[in-house]
């Protein structure tokens, strides 16, 4: 299934800044919400450049993200600080970070790298998409390239895949694109506003992921059997989630991105060796979930890759979601 390049990031870079000068401001800040894919984003055909195998559809958090801020400084190495804390350079979060930065600054050029996230790192919640979608805006900010938002989607998908979608508020659909350079694999927003959609997060744990992402991914592409079947199920799915939006049905929206989430996780399992991100009380929300809709109340779930359930229900269902599940942390994807 996947179709590995030569191209590079930094050959794709290029593409997109496309002779632009490259002399910073004095301060570049960018804001990007995370999102939660409703139909999901999982397997490359080509790791190098995240170019996905199939396209997936999200929804936007809101106010839930990152915000960061660059300034250009004197001195031998960057300065990473994340939530208030300087990040050790030799991180891995640190090293993304700084091998992201490489790809679009001038060499020599040094920068404080201030971020803050709303949501816990690495605990399955997207931390990663909406902090590359902000650092893509800050650096788009600091050099004045003004970049137009389907570049500007691309340079995000270079540092996390799903980053491409938190360019945008509400709905958004990642096309996953044919040409070798990804020039085609860009998010693009889904018209329209849906003011009672609520999606709200259910916390089993904040640890980081025993398993990254981009390891499971490519362990679940390159050794599951049920994965075969996935790209079929997406494209079943992404139709069904689309046209239920636009019709602004719940039950048809909530069933599919349910059943496209435990699909997911099922080609995981199915993994070798397995991949398991569930937590015993995950599965006991997940039956709580089922149970309560059993009793006719209208609310779904979808997973990442973690422990943690998100919620997916309307606003006038409100009460009775939070009644049975409390502490949630409720989004308005659409600020109502």
């Amino acid at each position: 299934m996947k179709s590995e390049t030569n191209i590079s990031k930094r050959q794709v870079a290029g593409l997109l800044l496309d002779g632009r000068a490259r002399d910073p401001g004095t301060r570049g800040q960018g804001r990007a919400p995370a999102n939660i894919a409703l139909c999901k984003y999982w397997g490359k055909r080509d790791e190098a450049i995240n170019l996905p195998l199939t396209p997936s559809l999200s929804v936007a958090l809101g106010e839930l993200g990152a915000e960061t801020v660059l300034e250009p400084i004197d001195a031998a190495d960057d300065i990473f600080i994340l939530n208030g804390e300087e990040v050790d350079l030799r991180s891995e979060a640190a090293r993304r970070v700084v091998e992201y930065l490489d790809l679009f600054r001038p060499a020599g050029l040094r920068l404080r790298v201030d971020s803050r996230s709303s949501i816990p790192v690495a605990a399955g919640l997207a931390s990663s998409a909406s902090g590359f979608a902000a650092l893509a805006l800050a650096l788009d900010d600091l050099f004045g390239w003004r970049l137009a938002r389907r570049d500007l989607s691309i340079m995000a998908r270079l540092g996390s895949g799903s980053a491409c979608r938190s360019l945008y508020s509400g709905f958004a659909e990642w096309l996953a694109g044919e040409r070798t350079d990804g020039m085609d694999s860009y998010a693009v927003p889904l018209a329209g506003e849906w003011p009672a959609f609520r999606i709200a997060l259910l916390m089993i744990s904040t640890a980081p992921k025993p398993v990254g992402s981009r390891e499971a991914m490519r362990r679940t592409v390159a050794s599951s059997e049920l994965y075969r079947s996935w790209p079929a199920r997406v494209a079943g799915d992404i139709a069904e989630i689309r046209a239920g939006i636009a019709a602004r049905d719940l039950e048809r929206v909530g069933r599919t991105a349910e059943g496209n989430a435990l699909a997911m996780h099922a080609t995981m399992i199915d993994s070798r060796p397995s991949i398991l991100y569930w937590k015993p009380e995950s599965v006991a929300a997940m039956e709580q979930v089922w149970k309560l809709r059993a009793a006719g109340l209208k609310v779904f779930f979808t997973m990442d890759a973690g422990p943690n359930l998100k919620l997916i229900y309307e606003q006038g269902d409100s009460a009775e979601v939070e009644r049975n599940f409390p502490g949630l942390r409720v989004v308005a994807p659409f600020g109502l």
